[in-house]
């Protein structure tokens, strides 16, 4: 477990180091996950190797045990040629290998307890691993945001000239004030044509109650030069007399209106 603990310790000291020291956070990011995984191949290289001892263990167990069934065989065959003292020597080779062969046992017992544990730990590492790549790119873009608005609120509160500002106000302020007038304009001029139509409906009235008053004055002035109606002429001659000049009014009067249809 103590390349673990190291992976861990290293780390975390380059990660304080890269957040005191870094400006861009997603360059920070992507080294820590690049040195991360590099820590992870070579934690995977020492798991390996501690399998690669568990396996030696075991191999050494076989074979010592393998050896030791070779004694008790030897040791059987020396029994059935009646060699008492070699099958005590074969014996005795046996147990010394029985022996080597427990203490192996317990030694790949360990290891074998110790490789579960580094695989149990390298599992976790690696879903770790695997959850900070998934987080990486959402820190980023939180720090885009953050590093946005950073930049706008700096901007904003940096900003000891508002000339600008002030100039659309103005610009606003004075383009309401056209808009007004051009409106009152507008009203005015609406005012001045009901005016002036006003105006000619009072000239045509007042022409044609002149044109109407010199009529009358016409008529008045025809009625004081007819003759009384006792002193008429007498005869056809009066008669025509009298036609004549009804029917010089008449054309007088045709001729009138007709000036006065081409003057309206």
């Amino acid at each position: 477990m103590g390349i673990f603990d190291r992976f861990r310790r290293l780390i975390s000291s380059n990660l304080n180091d890269m957040i005191s020291k870094s400006e861009d956070p997603e360059k920070m990011l992507n080294q820590l996950i690049q040195e991360m995984n590099q820590q992870l191949i070579d934690s995977k290289k020492s798991v390996a190797s501690a399998i690669a001892d568990e396996k030696k263990l075991e191999r050494q167990i076989n074979e010592t045990r393998a050896q030791s069934a070779d004694w008790e065989r030897r040791a059987m065959t020396a029994v059935r040629n009646d060699e008492e003292d070699l099958a005590r020597q074969a014996l005795e080779r046996k147990q010394r290998l029985d022996g080597v062969a427990t203490e192996l046992q317990e030694q790949w017992q360990a290891q074998h307890d110790a490789v579960e544990k580094l695989k149990e730990a390298l599992r976790s590492l690696q879903s770790k691993i695997d959850e900070a790549q998934r987080k990486k790119n959402l820190l980023i873009a939180r720090s885009k945001r953050a590093e946005a608005q950073r930049r706008m609120q700096k901007t904003i509160g940096g900003m000891k000239d508002t000339s600008a500002f002030e100039v659309f106000e103005k610009m606003t302020t004075h383009m309401e004030q056209l808009e007004a007038e051009n409106e009152a304009l507008e009203e005015l001029s609406r005012l001045e044509q009901t005016d002036d139509l006003e105006e000619q409906f009072r000239r045509l009235e007042g022409t044609t109650n002149s044109t109407d008053r010199l009529l009358a004055e016409l008529k008045s002035k025809m009625a004081i030069g007819e003759p009384e109606s006792g002193s008429q002429t007498n005869g056809p001659a009066a008669d025509l007399q009298g036609t004549n000049a009804g029917d010089s009014i008449e054309a007088d009067l045709d001729e009138l209106k007709r000036r006065m249809q081409d003057e309206d």
